[in-house]
């Protein structure tokens, strides 16, 4: 038995690289997975290829009314909601010459996405002491040359954990934030030119593992995180 049996979780970016490493870990540990991500491709292919207990819903999170149709499908599909990731992100960031437009969508995408799923979920949540893993990264923790509205976005991200952590403690709502380094992912695997031992080399300054973790190694934390096993 997993340790998230019988519960429900969305993972927005359920669908490809660290989202879907997540994804898979938690339906092995048991939950039943509702994979929110705008390509129908690879939502598809991941909700197939786990079979039961995995449901794709193609939804854009920057929408509302979208963010509702996840939540209610999610309880109408599996009976009950437990669990939030919000994992999808933008990486709209041109450093000083970042247009205000993309200022606004990534914004929008990394913190407001996530303060108002987490609101329209918490209900549901609420019902059984469930829990919201907000998914961070390092860039919110140091600034990056030639980067400005990804690490603001997630330097907000970590605030807005807090605030959620605050105001939802009285319902028995866990918010944690898992802040992530350097990860194998499609980023990653973009700017290195598919080069995973270029990245790890990159990685060694700043990583004692002289190494990029892997999205499984993301996925793990967050397992436990989002389990009763983390209950404090």
């Amino acid at each position: 038995m997993g340790v998230l049996e019988n519960k429900v979780a969305i993972i927005t970016g359920g669908a490809a690289s660290i989202g879907a490493a997540i994804t898979r870990k938690l339906h092995q540990e048991g939950a039943r997975v509702v994979i929110a991500a705008r390509s129908k491709d690879k939502g598809h292919a991941v909700s197939d290829s786990l079979g039961d207990g995995a449901f794709f819903i193609p939804t854009d999170i920057t929408n509302d009314d979208a963010l509702r149709t996840l939540v209610d499908a999610a309880v109408e599909q599996f009976g009950r909601l437990d669990i939030v990731v919000n994992n999808a992100c933008s990486y709209g960031d041109d450093g000083p010459e970042t247009s205000r437009e993309t200022w606004l969508s990534t914004l929008n995408t990394n913190i407001v996405s996530a303060a108002v799923l987490g609101e329209i979920a918490r209900p549901h949540i609420k019902k059984h002491k469930g829990s919201i893993v907000n998914i961070g990264s390092v860039s919110g923790n140091f600034p990056h040359i030639g980067r400005w509205a990804y690490p603001v976005s997630k330097a907000a991200l970590k605030h807005l954990t807090k605030a959620q952590a605050v105001d939802y403690a009285s319902d028995k709502i866990r918010v944690n934030m898992v802040t992530l380094g350097h990860i194998w992912s499609d980023p990653f695997e973009g700017l290195t030119g598919d080069n995973r031992a270029h990245a790890d080399e990159v990685s060694v300054p700043y990583n004692l593992t002289g190494r990029v973790a892997d999205a499984e190694e993301v996925a793990n934390v967050v397992a436990f995180v989002a389990s009763d096993a983390a209950s404090y």
